[in-house]
């Protein structure tokens, strides 16, 4: 039950995302399938009734060949209109759809530990991202579209037949259902087991092949380069093997398929040779239902593909709907502060998955709008998780944190494989050049992005390759200014950097932050000092609070490393 509810919320994101679209793919596809069974089935009449008539002059002067003729012609047209129409229609309806379950799906990962869990399981995440919602595209070509032109080709045939003899009408409309269905539901079942096996073992491979090609290096110099060729080459040998045993119960079920047709067919032929025995049916009728029952099978041949991918999609519906399910509104956030307040957490615990100490313990903390605050302590003391509870990206397990909108400079330069114009942007996608080169220049970058050839539109490789540690620094830092927050936090700014250059964007970020509310984790004196407060932290504790100005103070501060 639980699966059956998965694939419903699949369905209902489908229908809410564009079911005009959706619903006018499936009713052109079906009418198109109408179509070509009328045109078939008509066709044939025309053509037994057209050489009978000639078999006499009075016979022939008497039969209206225009309107049968109209008629096909207007159905051919029809037809060839309607595939374009519908192949059209439904694709871009899917590709629209998938694209709407994308955000969706990403915005359902972004809660607190998103990019924690971004971190851990990148292959996977992307998987989901890519792999599974592509599965979900044969929900709706490969099943739903299918299954409503399979059932508008049998419910014509049985009408078409019906103005012959309603129970040679019935026979085929059961008939065709239980013959085209029933191999559908067969196939899907056999395929169930070796779908799955291909699923995990296409996601193996990708795993595989972006660990060899990230860590190659380290790889090689472990001597572990070999054996790990070696296991992606089984992993792609078995995917292999799967395929062609998918390849295998395709073919089968495609038989099943052509050995339903051909009786049919037959079975239509003793039908309808019984019924002119006895002077109920003449030639072109018996054509018409020879021809029609023919073409009437064979939209089920569309099923086959679907009931090879179902439990692929089955499978990536169990695994996205959960997510799917969350809303943009309903992720988890920091509560609202009081007036004044920029911070402010009562008895907040936090123990980190796969830890058995707690990372924090009964924190309670505030800290008023406009207030400088800096956090201290050895390595492990919890300062980044305190950090990381401000910004919302990680949820505690007790206790509660309240914070006003924040923006963080993390220890890592977060930069990607784009232009420098858009690295900036992720700040504000609507900034203006004008705005770019003004933070550019508070940052001190300005004068260095000139001097590029491309200037903004200077393409960066992945992790901002292309810029210096302290080019990168710098744009991380203006597009902490890009951001219009009144709340900064910043973990160690100036990590990793030269003391001259370590200083001059201390210098910059203390200018900037002129009116705004800062919490500084550091182990630097030279990044505490810009600190009003001191937090001591110890053991996931905070173990004092000090005040400028107060001997303590500068106690703790002259304890910190220089630089």
């Amino acid at each position: 039950m639980k699966h059956h509810h998965d694939f419903v919320t699949v369905l209902r994101l489908f229908m809410r995302s564009d079911a005009r679209r959706l619903l006018l793919g499936a009713g052109l596809s079906t009418l198109t399938v109408l179509a070509g069974i009328a045109l078939l089935g008509v066709s044939g009449w025309f053509i037994t009734a057209t050489g009978l008539a000639g078999l006499s002059a009075a016979a022939a002067l008497a039969f209206n060949v225009f309107v049968p003729s109209a008629g096909i012609r207007l159905l051919a047209l029809g037809r060839t209109f309607g595939r374009y129409a519908e192949r059209l229609v439904t694709h871009d309806a899917t590709l629209g759809v998938l694209a709407s379950l994308r955000v969706t799906l990403f915005r359902g990962w972004a809660e607190p530990q998103a990019a924690r869990a971004l971190l851990l399981r990148p292959g996977r995440l992307l998987f989901r991202l890519t792999g599974d919602i592509d599965a979900l595209e044969a929900v709706y070509l490969r099943l739903l579209v299918p299954l409503a032109a399979t059932f508008g080709a049998a419910l014509l045939a049985g009408l078409l037949l019906a103005i012959l003899d309603w129970r040679l009408s019935a026979f085929v409309f059961v008939w065709l259902l239980a013959c085209g269905w029933g191999v559908a539901a067969w196939t899907a079942g056999r395929a169930r087991p070796l779908a799955l096996r291909r699923v995990q073992m296409t996601e193996r491979l990708r795993a595989g092949a972006i660990d060899l090609s990230a860590g190659q290096t380290d790889l090689a110099l472990a001597g572990r380069l070999p054996a790990q060729c070696a296991a992606l080459q089984q992993t792609d040998a078995r995917l292999a093997r799967g395929d062609d045993a998918l390849h295998r119960l395709e073919t089968r079920a495609g038989w099943l398929h052509a050995v339903a047709g051909h009786a049919t067919v037959a079975l239509v032929l003793l039908a309808a040779g019984a019924l002119a025995g006895q002077g109920q049916l003449d030639a072109p009728l018996s054509a018409l239902a020879l021809l029609t029952a023919l073409a009437a099978l064979e939209p089920f041949a569309a099923l086959r593909r679907g009931a090879i991918e179902a439990a692929r999609s089955a499978l990536a519906a169990r695994r996205l709907a959960p997510r799917l399910r969350a809303d943009a509104t309903q992720t988890q956030a920091a509560g609202r502060t009081e007036a004044g307040e920029a911070l402010r957490m009562d008895r907040v615990g936090v123990t980190h998955a796969g830890r058995a100490q707690a990372a924090l313990h009964a924190i309670d903390l505030r800290i008023a709008a406009g207030e400088r605050v800096a956090v201290i302590g050895a390595s492990g003391a919890g300062k980044s998780t305190l950090l990381a509870l401000a910004a919302g990206e990680l949820a505690p397990q007790s206790g509660r944190v309240a914070a006003s909108p924040c923006t963080w400079l993390t220890q890592r330069t977060e930069l990607f494989q784009d232009s420098l114009r858009d690295n900036l942007r992720l700040a504000d996608p609507q900034a203006s050049d004008a705005q770019l080169w003004s933070v550019l220049q508070a940052a001190g970058l300005a004068e260095d992005v000139r001097r590029l050839a491309q200037g903004l539109d200077t393409p960066l490789g992945e992790g901002g390759l292309g810029l210096s540690g302290g080019q990168s620094r710098r744009l991380a830092l203006a597009r902490l200014l890009l951001r219009d927050a009144g709340f900064w936090l910043l973990d160690e700014p100036t990590e990793g950097l030269d003391s001259a250059t370590a200083a001059d964007v201390l210098a910059r970020l203390n200018r900037h932050a002129e009116g705004r509310t800062l919490l500084i984790a550091t182990h630097l004196r030279c990044e505490a000092a810009l600190g009003e407060r001191l937090l001591v932290m110890q053991g996931g504790r905070i173990v004092a609070d000090l005040r400028r100005g107060a001997p303590d103070y500068d106690a703790a501060l002259a304890r910190l490393r220089q630089h």
